[in-house]
């Protein structure tokens, strides 16, 4: 439309005129890029925690980087990320592994451990997070998410569950 009026500029929207406003960022959040990956039962869930101020920042797991339906992605964040305070969190989503990004996700839930930061499990990640930190999957096998802190795992049943818990990140 603008170009038909031959104008040289488009014309800024306000906030107050309904402009978008992107939602702030509270916090910097560690995403473990696997192959096949996907959030299981949540298909919204990568918005979700954007909503609530988290940025997802993709950490490699195996690969150097990671092809996802023809689009590269290379890896912002690393698990040391996590030792430096950099990183606030971090997200396990399902998908394949093999014996080398088993050991990375081991390592970065580990990491995540040690430093109090909580873990958001999604799928088959649930049981891969458990397994890391040697807790018990059975209870949470079937869950489709699950939020590991330091003390507890508290199973996420869908997502104002999980927008809830993106909230108590700092």
């Amino acid at each position: 439309m603008y170009a038909q009026r031959k104008a040289p500029f488009t014309p800024r929207t306000h906030a107050g005129r309904g402009g978008y406003r992107p939602t702030p960022i509270r916090a910097r959040v560690g995403l473990a890029m696997r192959r096949s990956m996907n959030f299981g039962d949540m298909p919204d869930a990568e918005s979700v925690l954007r909503s609530r101020g988290l940025s997802l920042a993709p950490m490699s797991v195996g690969d150097a980087g990671l092809n996802v339906g023809g689009t590269s992605v290379l890896p912002t964040a690393q698990a040391s990320d996590i030792d430096n305070g950099a990183l606030k969190a971090v997200v396990i989503p399902a998908g394949s592994t093999d014996a080398e990004a088993t050991a990375a996700i081991d390592d970065v839930v580990t990491r995540a451990q040690a430093k109090g930061a909580p873990v958001f499990a999604f799928g088959d990640g649930v049981v891969a997070t458990l397994r890391a930190l040697d807790r018990p999957t059975e209870p949470f096998a079937d869950a489709p998410a699950v939020l590991v802190t330091a003390d507890a795992v508290e199973p996420l049943a869908d997502s104002d569950a999980l927008a809830a818990a993106a909230l108590r990140v700092q």
